[in-house]
């Protein structure tokens, strides 16, 4: 087998697994706005449970899982009914943030190098720890002794700052993970799209072929969902103001909602 013989499946499973993904959808809205707002520690995270799904998926297609799939309605049909439930409730989550967008209008950065000054008087170094203004203590009177000394007695003001940003926080990782989970494995559409349509697809190759469609397929997720995650940041100075994201949050409402209504009643 040549390398001439082979990069057409490659190529041809490549566009195909794009063709299919790159589109509006609940899995897609979501990884955007994970790109716009989280850190790095939570987008790659992200990124791979999305990518690592679809080659799960489209794995079991060529391998013949599709045929069960379709032998089975009653479980697409409880897939169905779940994802059409979760779709509905992050809608209207959604709708929330945009009819009153608290808590939602920053961008989860890892802090600057540069100072931020704290409510207590204190600034925040690059790595989030908070230390007290010792620049004051020096500009004190030299006739009032009493002022540096009890400057001195008292502890920095923000001492106990010393955790890292809440922005940063491994915490954040898990409910990002989980919805990216539920996002993929409870859309019906996926299954169609991945396990019975890739997957038929693939079959329709010649026995050799195959697994190089699956492998072009499987790379065409990937590289997907890495520009969509990792190339959000570049959008983050449009959603600086408060405005680009109450319109974000509509869309994804809009989205949402119109698919778990899909769902839900079978259009």
């Amino acid at each position: 087998m040549t390398f001439a013989t082979v990069l057409p499946a490659v190529l041809f499973g490549f566009g195909t697994s794009l063709a299919l993904i790159v589109a509006i959808g609940a899995q897609n809205a979501y990884v955007l706005r994970v790109g716009l707002r989280a850190v790095t520690r939570v987008v790659v995270p992200v990124v791979v449970v999305c990518a690592v799904s679809d080659a799960v998926l489209i794995s079991a297609g060529v391998a013949g899982v599709g045929a069960l799939v379709e032998a089975a309605p009653q479980a697409v049909v409880v897939v169905q009914l779940v994802g059409a439930g979760f779709l509905l409730v992050y809608g209207a989550f959604a709708a929330k943030r945009a009819i009153r967008p608290v808590g939602a209008l920053t961008v989860d950065v890892a802090p600057t190098p540069a100072l931020v000054g704290t409510p207590a008087g204190g600034a925040v170094s690059a790595d989030g720890a908070a230390r007290a203004p010792q620049a004051r203590a020096s500009e004190a009177p030299a006739a009032s002794p009493p002022a540096p000394a009890a400057a001195a007695s008292q502890p920095a003001p923000a001492a106990a700052a010393t955790s890292p940003a809440p922005a940063v926080a491994p915490a954040r990782v898990v409910p990002a993970v989980l919805a990216a989970l539920a996002f993929t494995w409870l859309n019906p559409h996926t299954y169609l799209d991945t396990i019975v349509f890739l997957g038929s697809v693939a079959n329709h190759q010649p026995p050799e072929l195959r697994w190089w469609f699956a492998g072009g397929a499987i790379a065409g997720s990937l590289v997907w969902f890495s520009a969509l995650g990792f190339g959000a940041r570049l959008l983050r100075p449009v959603f600086a103001r408060p405005a680009a994201w109450r319109v974000l949050d509509a869309v994804i409402a809009v989205v949402m909602v119109a698919l778990g209504l899909r769902l839900l009643f079978g259009l």
